[in-house]
């Protein structure tokens, strides 16, 4: 590049690159820089962005501009749009209009630094215009806050698509079965190296300072492992509180450990946009895409023969009503469709006798008659829905464990409390797991993954624990996973008595003394299925996990570890026996409260 003086000799030297006056750095990195510019041909404004090298030849020349070309053809509201692809004294460049806005590094942050939803916003926006770029087979391969321009109506627009490709991306196409493997993996890798690059920036602005003390995010990348050894989570003294939920997406983005980080684009983006929907409270809740699922498909499908079972006894005489109820608990799926069919505010208001919700198949099945259970039976998707083989196996492991701790809360549960209330209470406070597990099976994955301990390290050192479920939620769906069955339950019309009762107990709180039924039901619950949770622990951790849980409620249920181990052993097997726990005939008295059963 050249500098020549202008005309006027007060004014300012300033660069000039062919037909271009430079006259102001925006920013530049190892791999690219970016100047706002004046076109002396067009007497137009424009913000150049240039490799910070020049290709080595006319041939690597040709092949940088023919693939900035392609990324300039790509048309998203979230991909700034290309003025023209050029070269200037065997400078190439991609010039943008100057309109787009101030760029991230250029705005001047408030004191007290953004709004964390603004910044989800922005990044959000960025993800989803990467996500169209990896799409079609391009990466950006050197994100930066000068890359990206915040226009007045809150958009944001990402530049330099395809700038800092070096000589390894402009390969020619693949010529067999071996570059194209070759190539893939390349485009993978830039397109993870994308996303975590923009998390690094999003790291940045929640905390009101660059990552590492380095404006340069690809010299970041190279401290952060697999590359470097330092580790970036964010600081807990920010200029402004960063909620929990987006903290853990944050630090989840940028983890030490790379197979933590999110994969794609996608994903963080889904994370974010949760986030915000839920922070925002946006039309129909925070968990619209899950109610629409519900909607369309059922919250469950139909266990295999317990549907047509069900449907078979409805059509006999009414005293095989009982038999009925106890068929209907076996599956998940078909109980839970009767308490959606009677819980709404129009049948409660009409049908219930008394004033509290419905919470046993029994009571269910007398309002809604046998045509109502055969219905509800029959409007079910068989098994396993949609899902595919792997995800059917990880759904019915999944309804497993939640009928087991239904058959421990009945074995736990205070004497004179009806052993059906605490069954599907139980099952209830696991309804997160369960449709998420249906609904997002590849989401449940690596919500799974990110809860598994690190055994990456060497063998004589201490493997690091996972995420908590709390934390991988919020990491992978941007809201907790308790919360995403409460949204199904207030959908079906469970009032607050029930949302309430249907959280479990906070693990990292002591248990209080219990002051009413619902606290009781709560507890007894949240007892069954912390006790599973441990049970399901590698063998040497399951003993000191349920001395702990034994340990919470011991005063609250007048429970030892003696009567948890009892029961888990008792509640071994399939969901057949749910209602068939020894001693048990299904006609224990109510329990006084308002709940009909």
């Amino acid at each position: 590049m050249s500098v020549t003086a202008t005309p006027d000799a007060a004014a300012k030297a300033v660069r000039k690159l062919g037909r271009f006056e430079l006259r102001q750095l925006l920013g530049r990195s190892v791999g690219s820089m970016a100047w706002r510019a004046y076109d002396l041909r067009s007497e137009q404004r424009l913000v150049l962005v240039l490799p910070r090298q020049q290709p080595a030849d006319a041939g690597a020349l040709a092949a940088w501009l023919e693939q900035a070309r392609r990324g300039a053809r790509l048309s998203h509201p979230n991909l700034a749009p290309v003025v023209e692809v050029g070269e200037q004294e065997r400078w190439p460049y991609v010039a943008y209009d100057s309109g787009l806005g101030p760029t991230l590094a250029e705005r001047a942050a408030p004191r007290e630094g953004e709004a964390a939803a603004d910044i989800a916003r922005w990044t959000a926006q960025a993800l989803s215009g990467l996500a169209f770029a990896h799409d079609a087979g391009l990466a950006h391969r050197d994100v930066q806050p000068f890359l990206l321009a915040l226009a007045d109506n809150g958009t944001l627009s990402v530049l330099g698509l395809e700038v800092a490709a070096g000589d390894a991306e402009l390969l020619p196409a693949p010529a067999d079965a071996t570059e194209l493997s070759q190539h893939l993996r390349r485009s993978r890798s830039a397109a993870e190296r994308d996303v975590l690059a923009l998390a690094i920036v999003m790291h940045g602005l929640l905390a009101g300072a660059p990552a590492l003390e380095q404006a340069d995010v690809a010299s970041v990348i190279a401290r952060l492992p697999p590359l470097g050894r330092d580790t970036l989570r964010l600081p807990w003294d920010l200029p402004r509180p960063v909620p929990e939920a987006l903290r853990a997406i944050s630090n989840r983005a940028t983890d030490r450990q790379p197979r933590q980080r999110y994969r794609n684009a996608r994903t963080l983006a889904r994370a974010l946009e949760g986030w915000l929907e839920a922070e925002g409270h946006q039309g129909a809740d925070a968990h619209a895409q899950l109610i629409d699922r519900v909607r369309q498909i059922g919250a469950l499908p139909a266990l295999p023969g317990a549907a047509a079972r069900a449907a078979r006894l409805a059509l006999m005489e009414r005293e095989h009503t009982e038999e009925l109820a106890q068929v209907v608990l076996r599956d998940p799926a078909l109980s839970f469709e009767l308490l959606k069919s009677v819980n709404s505010a129009q049948v409660r208001g009409t049908q219930v006798s008394g004033n509290g919700p419905v919470l046993t198949v029994r009571r269910a099945i007398a309002m809604i008659g046998l045509d109502g259970v055969r219905r509800c039976a029959l409007g079910l998707r068989d098994w396993p829905g949609p899902l595919d083989e792997l995800g059917a196996r990880e759904l019915d492991q999944t309804i497993v464990q939640a009928q087991r701790a239904a058959r421990v809360a009945r074995a736990l549960r205070p004497a004179g409390y009806d052993a059906e209330v605490v069954s599907l209470v139980t099952l209830m406070q696991n309804l997160g797991r369960l449709v998420v597990q249906y609904h997002f099976a590849d989401e449940m994955r690596q919500i799974r993954r990110l809860m598994q301990p690190d055994s990456s390290a060497a063998p004589d050192a201490a493997s690091e624990p996972g995420m908590t479920e709390l934390a991988a939620g919020f990491a992978v769906l941007g809201t907790d996973i308790e919360g995403m069955g409460a949204a199904v339950a207030r959908w079906w019309g469970m009032d607050d008595a029930v949302l309430h009762m249907i959280r479990r107990l906070p693990t990292q709180l002591p248990v209080r003394q219990t002051d009413s039924d619902d606290d009781v039901l709560r507890c007894v619950a949240s007892a069954a299925n912390e006790a599973v949770d441990a049970f399901s622990l590698p063998a040497a951790q399951q003993a000191a996990a349920i001395e702990r849980v034994a340990q919470r409620y011991a005063r609250t249920l007048d429970v030892a570890s003696k009567d948890i181990h009892t029961a888990l052993q008792a509640s071994t097997g399939r969901a057949d026996a749910v209602a068939e726990m020894p001693g048990e005939t299904g006609d224990e008295p109510g329990l006084g409260t308002g709940y009909n059963a």
